[in-house]
């Protein structure tokens, strides 16, 4: 039986819209769009009575930014297929929940933040700091191990009361 299951495959980049080209496109939209779509569709074909499914989506979600579109564009749809598959499965008693993390330094994302069109602007760690100073409440960025806290909540018998929600794990970055 499969009673959680996490979305986690993405990446992101970013790249102003004249940089955008069919395939960067296509890479994102299936990667971090479909890819949720396609695992949440298979991992429904066997959840039962009091399942859970947590998509990691992004603050970027809920909020565009600069040189963001096609990322933005792609968490939005996992929002959205969040709040649509709560509603779908809610009669089954199988709960829909989401996850939106700000920056999480992963190598992924560091890698990501070192291209040309990313905020970072080739400087990272100042990029990092100024971002914490300037836009959490918080001084800080949440961890990936406060992001993997709130999917078990979610998945817990202490959140059977939450479903169709895109939680913010962002230290205070876009309060809600």
């Amino acid at each position: 039986r499969l009673d959680t299951y996490i979305n986690n495959a993405g990446f992101s980049e970013w790249r102003s819209i004249q940089n955008i080209d069919n395939d960067f496109l296509t890479n994102m939209l299936d990667t971090n769009l479909k890819g949720v779509f396609w695992g949440c569709k298979s991992a429904l074909s066997v959840m039962k009575d009091g399942a859970s499914i947590i998509n990691v989506s992004s603050i970027a979600g809920k909020r565009g930014s600069a040189n963001n579109s096609a990322y933005s564009s792609s968490k939005f749809g996992v929002n959205a297929i969040t709040q649509s598959l709560a509603k779908e499965m809610g009669p089954k008693n199988i709960r829909v929940n989401g996850v939106c993390p700000v920056i999480v330094q992963t190598k992924g994302l560091l890698e990501a933040l070192e291209k040309p069109d990313s905020p970072a602007h080739g400087n990272v760690s100042d990029f990092i700091k100024r971002f914490c100073q300037k836009d959490a409440a918080l001084p800080r960025l949440p961890t990936a191990e406060e992001i993997a806290r709130s999917c078990f909540f979610l998945a817990s018998d202490e959140a059977s009361g939450i479903t169709g929600q895109s939680i913010n794990i962002d230290c205070g970055v876009f309060p809600q």
